[in-house]
């Protein structure tokens, strides 16, 4: 019989690991450029490759999950972060960091890849919740990525030395999958043609699109978080641990929120909270950056689970390759706008600094201004999902009618 606590334990590091590789870089990004002369574009393309490996190892667990089960796709997660750690180490440059970087970027994409169906499978009784609770270990992971980064630049320890400290947990959980028996898939549709004509529902569609507007808003902004608030008078560590550790206590007590308010109810109200998060966030500076990032955290939090169990519960033929794809769009869709957002900030830094501003002052004028455009993204999906709460509320009562 397959031991459903250690096969969730397992899930849960290896998806912190992947948070710690987010947040670790967040943390390094000022290293790496200082040591390799890359300017915010060209970490913008490094941070790229991480966005872009995700979702292509989500296209190719998605449609071989039903094939190879959840624990191949775990034991590729496994080797493949080992390999993107150790390649990172040992990078000479540009290029090294590029293809190292697409290499964790696949390993996290693995994780969700063979996590997230795993996870709706073991606890298929209440999907939304357990996601939820799975996901903590997003933000977690972040909160720890975060102190020891903050931790071991404050002693000038190497950005070698803060990537070579997450192979650590990653053995553990390689440990605890090669280990454990893995369960036969019983609790999620299996049929992969049948999983491929699902993803043309149009709910489906229009999730996919939403999805690469809540990832955007989410780790877009918290990737750039050492770059946007490093003189906004806030240490950006702390406040990107902050950040992720409300979002970690929120999402383990996503149960009572989910159930009062449903999934549409959560994604909406959490679109317009961060909208007004990032609003205040670019034009705050000293303490009133911390309270931003609070009111950013609440409107974040539920963001990424509750669009995966959305469609696990709402779009259930889908299946795995539903829940691999929504949230390979997600991170495909940060990808490319990361170099984007690195072009915002040297831009505007430029503009800046020609008007006669200090280097100080430059960067805290291009960070308020990327907030600015970030901004846009969950105002957007503020309008989309107003209209998907009215759509979905009126479906669910004219479902019910029926069966009386």
């Amino acid at each position: 019989m397959a031991n459903r606590s250690q096969l969730f334990n397992a899930s849960c590091i290896a998806l912190a690991v992947t948070a710690m590789t987010f947040a670790i870089r967040a943390g390094i990004l000022g290293q790496l450029g200082t040591d390799f002369g890359l300017t915010d574009t060209q970490l913008g393309h490094v941070n790229k490759m991480a966005f872009w490996g995700f979702p292509l190892a989500t296209l190719i667990g998605g449609l071989l999950y039903n094939y190879v089960g959840a624990k191949n796709m775990m034991i590729l997660a496994f080797v493949s972060h080992l390999l993107g750690l150790v390649l990172t180490i040992f990078a000479g440059g540009y290029w090294g960091l590029l293809i190292s970087t697409f290499f964790i970027g696949f390993a996290n994409g693995s994780v969700e890849a063979g996590a997230n169906p795993l996870v709706a499978d073991l606890y298929h009784e209440n999907k939304s919740k357990f996601l939820n609770k799975f996901h903590v270990w997003f933000p977690g992971g972040i909160v720890i990525g975060a102190l020891i980064s903050a931790l071991m630049t404050n002693m000038n320890s190497g950005w070698q030395l803060q990537i070579a400290i997450m192979i650590i947990p990653t053995l553990i959980y390689g440990y605890l999958i090669f280990t454990v028996k893995f369960p036969e898939t019983e609790n999620i549709n299996t049929s992969t043609s049948t999983n491929i004509k699902a993803l043309l529902n149009p709910l489906f569609i229009f999730m996919v699109i939403c999805m690469t507007l809540t990832a955007t808003t989410e780790l877009g902004t918290q990737q750039w978080v050492e770059k946007i608030l490093g003189n906004a008078g806030a240490h950006p560590m702390l406040v990107l641990a902050l950040v992720t550790g409300l979002m970690a206590v929120g999402r383990y007590f996503a149960g009572p929120v989910i159930h009062r308010l449903n999934p549409t109810g959560v994604l909406w109200g959490s679109a317009i909270i961060a909208t007004l998060a990032l609003v205040l966030m670019s034009q705050a500076t000293g303490g009133m950056v911390y309270v931003a990032a609070v009111l950013f955290a609440v409107g974040v939090m539920y963001f990424w689970p509750t669009m995966i169990g959305f469609v696990g519960e709402y779009i259930p033929k889908t299946g795995a390759l539903g829940m691999s794809l929504i949230g390979g769009a997600g991170m495909f869709a940060t990808g490319i706008w990361q170099p984007i957002i690195g072009g915002w900030l040297d831009t505007e830094r430029k503009s800046a600094l020609a008007s006669g501003l200090s280097e100080s002052a430059a960067s805290l004028q291009a960070g308020q201004a990327t907030l600015d455009n970030l901004a846009i993204f969950p105002a957007v999906l503020t309008v989309a999902f107003g209209i998907l709460y009215f759509l979905m509320k009126k479906k669910i009562k004219t479902s019910l009618e029926d069966q009386l």
